[in-house]
Parts: C-alpha cells; sequence; structure tokens
C-alpha cells in the first residue's frame, strides 16, 4: 500500500513534486507534517483537523506507550480509530526522547549544557536497548529496537522509524563512532523485526553521523543496503543552518534518487525553503503550533503576535487570503480578546489558522518547483 513516485523534476535543483500513497491516503510533497505527541494536535481535535489540508501527522511512540497504552490503541483499532484522524500518521522510534533524558533536551544540547541526566530516568544504555524510568508512575520500562517496532505495530501508523541512538552534538569523535556503529546495528534488528509482519507499514531508515561527511554518507550507504521504504535525515543536524545543510549536501548523492526523504524535527521556512533543493520531501516540526499557543500567527511569509495591544481594535483576518475555519469566522481583534482574556479557544484557533498557514506555503513550493523556479 505504500508508494512514493516523482511527478515533476526540477530542472534548477534536486527539489521534486511527488506523491506519497499509503493505506490512510495520499500525502503530495513537499509536505509539512505537524507533530501530535500525545495523538492529536494541541488544541485541536481531529474533526476540526480532518476539515483542513494536513495530509500527515507525527506521533510519539514513547509517550503513547507510557499512556494510554500500546495494548489500548490496538485494542481500539489502532490510532486512527482511537484518535478519529482520518489521513496518514507517522510515528517515531521514541529514542529522540528517551536519548533527550540521558542527554539533555535540544535546546540544552544547542547551549552546551553538557550530558546531565535529568532525574536519573535513564538508568543503562547497552547493546540491547534502553532501560528508563517512566515519567509518570516511575516504573523501569526496557526500550530495545525490537520492542519500538513492536509498539509501533501496535499503535498502526501508516510510518514508523527504527530505534536509534541519538549522541549529543558536543560529543567526542570516539562517541560518534561508537554511536554510529550500534544505531545501525540498531535499525537492522529494527528492519528485522517489522519484515515479520510488515502490515501495510512503511519503515524509513535514520541517516546518522553528525556533522562527519564520511560517517553521513557510510550511513546512506548502510541503509540503502537495508533497503528501508524510505529514507529520514536525524541525527545531530548542528548549531546553526548552514550546519544542517552541509548535512543536506553529503546525503543527497548517497541516498536513492527514487525513494521519500524526510527531515526529522526541522521545519522552519528558510530551512525548508532550501532544504526541497536537495531533494527532501517531508519535513515535521511542533514550532508552527507552538508558536500559536503564545499568540505567534503567520501572514503570508511574515509573522505577527496576536497579543499586542495594536491588533485590538483590527477586524479582518488574521490572514485575508486564508481560508482556514478561523479566518472564515474570526477577526484579528476575536482572538487577541481570546488570548488577552486566557480563553484556551485563542490557542485553538491560532493553531488551527497556523497549520493551514503552513500547507498553504507548501502548496505555493510545489507550485514553483511545477515551474522551474526553485
Amino acid at each position: 500500500m505504500f508508494k512514493f513516485e516523482i511527478l515533476h523534476q526540477s530542472t534548477q535543483s534536486s527539489a521534486r513534486v511527488g506523491r506519497i500513497t499509503t493505506p490512510h491516503g495520499v500525502i503530495d510533497t513537499p509536505n509539512y507534517v505537524p507533530v501530535g505527541t500525545n495523538g492529536i494536535l494541541k488544541a485541536v481535535d481531529h474533526t476540526m483537523l480532518n476539515q483542513h489540508d494536513c495530509q500527515l501527522m507525527f506521533c510519539n511512540t514513547y509517550h503513547l506507550a507510557l499512556h494510554p497504552g500500546a495494548d489500548v490503541i490496538a485494542e481500539a483499532g489502532g490510532i486512527h480509530k482511537f484518535s478519529g484522524r482520518k489521513g496518514p500518521i507517522i510515528t517515531d522510534s521514541g529514542g529522540f526522547q528517551v536519548f533527550s533524558l540521558a542527554y539533555g533536551s535540544v535546546a540544552s544540547e544547542l547551549k552546551s549544557q553538557g550530558t546531565k541526566q535529568t532525574d536519573n530516568a535513564v538508568i543503562k544504555i547497552d547493546e540491547s536497548g534502553v532501560r528508563f524510568r517512566s515519567y509518570r508512575d516511575g516504573r523501569e520500562i526496557h526500550l530495545t529496537p525490537e520492542s519500538s517496532i513492536q509498539l509501533q505495530k501496535k499503535i498502526g501508523a501508516d510510518i514508523i522509524i527504527p530505534f536509534d541512538e541519538l549522541p549529543p552534538f558536543h560529543c567526542k569523535a570516539v562517541q560518534l563512532k561508537k554511536a554510529f556503529a550500534r544505531t545501525h546495528r540498531w535499525q537492522q534488528r529494527s528492519l528485522t523485526e517489522h519484515q515479520k509482519a510488515v502490515n501495510n507499514q512503511a519503515i524509513y531508515g535514520v541517516v546518522h553521523g553528525g556533522l562527519d561527511k564520511q560517517l553521513r554518507q557510510k550511513s546512506c550507504q548502510l541503509l540503502t543496503d537495508m533497503r528501508f521504504d524510505g529514507y529520514a535525515i536525524g541525527g545531530s543536524l548542528g548549531k546553526q543552518r548552514s550546519d544542517l545543510f552541509d548535512v543536506l549536501d553529503y546525503c543527497k548523492p548517497s541516498l536513492p534518487p527514487e525513494s521519500a526523504k524526510h527531515l526529522l524535527g526541522i521545519a522552519d521556512m528558510p530551512s525548508i525553503s532550501e532544504g526541497v533543493k536537495y531533494g527532501i520531501d517531508t519535513f515535521d516540526s511542533c514550532y508552527p503550533t507552538r508558536a500559536a499557543r503564545h499568540s505567534v500567527v503567520f501572514v503570508g511569509d511574515e509573522k505577527i503576535k496576536l497579543s499586542s495591544g495594536k491588533y485590538k481594535r483590527d477586524f479582518q483576518p488574521i490572514d485575508p487570503n486564508c481560508q482556514c475555519w478561523t479566518c472564515k469566522n474570526s477577526t484579528r481583534a476575536f482572538v487577541h480578546h481570546l488570548f488577552k482574556a486566557h480563553e484556551p479557544s485563542a490557542l485553538t484557533l491560532a493553531s488551527i489558522h497556523n497549520v493551514q498557514a503552513m500547507m498553504d506555503k507548501m502548496k505555493r513550493i510545489r507550485k514553483q518547483i511545477m515551474n522551474n523556479e526553485i
């Protein structure tokens, strides 16, 4: 049921317009993928989201496994029936969250705050996997390549990710190479477990290697030999966009051109605009919805902060050119009022708009690629 096809290849770069077909629908590429950590976007239910152009959503295996539990989701008939989402879903392996517990958050990492463990949450990392304590009840959990895949099978996403190790950006070369070798052994084990019962799910291999060109290219070759359904660029992507673009440049000639490619955790517009030139098809990030919850909304290529007093008497839609539910039914002044009154509906209205604004931007990018302008 999974298929990726290229509909148009730009004559100006490696940018392409494509289509991913999954059991729960089609994804036009390039595209933005919002993050619904617990199976839903914060403040936006699927009844509303299904009315907009969100073709793929990212859910988090780590959090869903801790609550409500993969068995509960499986009993409900899978994440789509459980949550009410109609369109395709991709899940991560849980590795990012587990290794964030060991090494600190991404924000801390980029600020070079070291590798202090958080409340001793991670007990042990070895060849078998990772032992950690649940943040919900303190019970010990052993997450392995095999159990991560089993969890994602129960959850029932259309696209799943193998278990991988994420060393911090500031780690030494010796540590990076050790993690590199282990993460590829884990990915092979993940793929083997997946192939026992494919269940109409696709699996993307995750390219690692930090900022090391040779390791990135070696990772591409190892994963290509394993024959994944698609590929995700992951691991540490540096401190600045130039580092990210270097990594994409290292990977571009080393991955099968006919395969789908995803960039993990990055979807700001400058990175998307440049990333598509390297052949990236999908980009995930929680930033647009997080920004919305802080009253920052997207208007064209600009951002405005609706909680600012200058919008108190601004009776136009957030974006007059947007056709989202919010812009059809509310004004900047009204949403400003909701934020100032601390009404939860403000988060919903702003989030709906930002998701649709991202989708509209991706439509424009696809059109530019079709016209060989990118």
